[in-house]
């Protein structure tokens, strides 16, 4: 059965940073399984399903959650997205790590950050 987004999912994905999280998915496999409630329907994930789609994978690990009510999913797609959001970074140690992973060679658009935050 195919995975059904929540039409109501406020979360938007550029084609850049659906791009990105192919990258990731083709560097590091899958990290974060798509969640999915008892009827297939996507809870999280949504940027997931559309990099697993450009990267042509015809199926993408899930795990279900059954016993959430129906405004409980709704409230877990709005916090599974925000609550990262709210964590912030100890930029000492941030930029030095991405100044060691360059020393490396290791590409650093992996990570998430343009140029220009790289560069800060």
């Amino acid at each position: 059965m195919a995975l059904i987004p929540y039409e109501k999912n406020a979360r938007t994905h550029s084609d850049a940073q659906v791009a990105q999280i192919a990258a990731s998915i083709r560097e590091f496999g899958w990290t974060n399984p798509v969640l999915v409630d008892g009827a297939n329907g996507i809870i999280a994930g949504h940027g997931r399903l559309l990099a697993a789609r450009k990267l042509g994978l015809q199926q993408v690990p899930v795990i279900e959650l059954l016993g959430l009510s129906e405004a409980q999913k709704r409230v877990l797609v709005i916090a599974d997205n925000k609550l990262a959001l709210n964590a912030g970074w100890d930029t000492e140690l941030l930029g030095l790590e991405l100044a060691d992973l360059g020393e490396l060679g290791f590409d650093l658009s992996l990570t998430g950050f343009d140029d220009l935050e790289i560069a800060a």
